[in-house]
């Protein structure tokens, strides 16, 4: 028992050293022109040549990956903050700053090593209820103050045309009568004037006899 317990420890120390090496990645690196500065990327942060980000196929945003190089052993640590490279044979874009402080300027394209330090997990629903802070909701009766005296004023308005309407004459029952005998005296004025006319025409035709 002793010896058996022994070789499982000892099974399980080797396949922990090995996660690390599992994980590493190698390959060709290239970096992002000083002209990317101010694109966006996947994620929607925008690249900034000084800031020590890159481009990664896999691993979640917010992923930081150490990043050696291979030709002269400088290391930086950047941040996935996009998608790519998608070119044959590349496994990493770094920016401008890191490309700068691993030394690969020059080169343009060079062997790196890639381990991750942190890995960002899939985000997942909490089965804790969440608390919400309590709100009073009052219903505001300033806005419907006004329709009491709307109502009031239209009945009002409502009423005194009611009052106009009955004072008004309807029809032609009630037509002035001053008219109607002003027309009827119209022809009794006429005839009396003709009437007259010809006593005077008689009179004057007498005196020149």
């Amino acid at each position: 028992m002793f010896y058996r317990s022994r070789i499982i420890s000892l099974i399980v120390t080797m396949l922990l050293g090995f996660i690390p090496l599992l994980a590493q990645q190698r390959g060709k690196a290239s970096f992002y022109s000083k002209r990317a500065t101010g694109a966006r990327t996947s994620s929607g942060e925008r690249i900034h040549h000084d800031s020590l980000t890159c481009a990664h196929r896999t691993y979640p945003f917010g992923t930081l990956l150490r990043v050696k190089n291979l030709s002269n052993g400088k290391e930086v640590v950047v941040k996935v903050i996009d998608r790519g490279p998608f070119g044959r044979g590349r496994i990493i874009d770094l920016s401008w700053g890191a490309a700068q402080q691993l030394g690969m300027l020059a080169q343009g394209v060079t062997t790196v090593e890639i381990t991750p330090v942190t890995t960002i997990s899939v985000p997942y629903r909490n089965d804790a209820p969440i608390k919400l802070p309590e709100i009073d909701f009052e219903i505001s009766t300033a806005g419907y103050s006004f329709i009491d005296a709307w109502r009031q004023r239209s009945e009002e308005k409502k009423e005194s045309a009611n009052k106009l309407s009955k004072k008004l004459p309807k029809g032609r029952s009630n037509i002035p009568v001053k008219s109607a005998n002003a027309t009827q005296q119209q022809p009794k004025q006429s005839s009396s004037k003709k009437e007259e006319t010809n006593k005077w025409s008689k009179i004057f035709e007498k005196s020149k006899r």
